[in-house]
C-alpha cells in the first residue's frame, strides 16, 4: 500500500471521521512505510497518535487474526464482497483461536524480554 492510498482510502474517509467522533482517543499504528510518510505523518497533525519506537516487536494478538483473514480472504471483486467474505470468516472462526492467542501474551512479552532485541519464535 502507497501512503497516497493509506491517507485517501484510510485515514481521511475513516480514521479522521472516527478520531473526531471520540474525545481524547490515541491513535496506534506502527512504522510501516505507509504510516511514517510526510502525506500520513500531515495528515494526522490533529491527531494524537501512540509512538512507535523503532524495531519494535508488534505484540498485538489481532496481527494473528490479520493472517488468517489473509489466508483466506481471496480475492474479492468489490467492496460488498469484502465485507462480506470477511464477517463470514470472522463469524466462523473459533472462539477459542481468539482465546488462546490473548493467552499467549505473557509468553510472547517473555520472549521478547529474553531475546534482548534479538529475534523471537513468534
Amino acid at each position: 500500500m502507497t501512503s497516497q492510498r493509506y491517507v485517501h482510502d484510510i485515514l481521511q474517509p475513516h480514521v479522521l471521521p472516527l478520531m473526531q467522533r471520540v474525545p481524547g482517543a490515541t491513535f496506534q499504528q506502527n512504522n510501516a512505510r505507509p504510516h511514517t510518510a510526510r502525506m500520513s505523518q500531515a495528515c494526522l497533525r490533529t491527531v494524537t497518535t501512540l509512538p512507535w519506537p523503532a524495531r519494535s516487536p508488534d505484540l498485538s494478538p489481532i496481527e494473528h487474526i490479520w493472517d488468517r483473514l489473509g489466508q483466506r480472504i481471496g480475492h474479492p471483486t468489490s467492496w460488498n464482497e469484502l465485507e462480506a467474505r470477511l464477517q463470514q470468516i470472522l463469524n466462523e472462526m473459533s472462539q477459542n483461536v481468539m482465546q488462546n492467542l490473548y493467552a499467549s501474551m505473557p509468553d510472547h512479552i517473555a520472549s521478547c524480554i529474553r531475546a534482548r532485541r534479538g529475534s523471537t519464535g513468534y
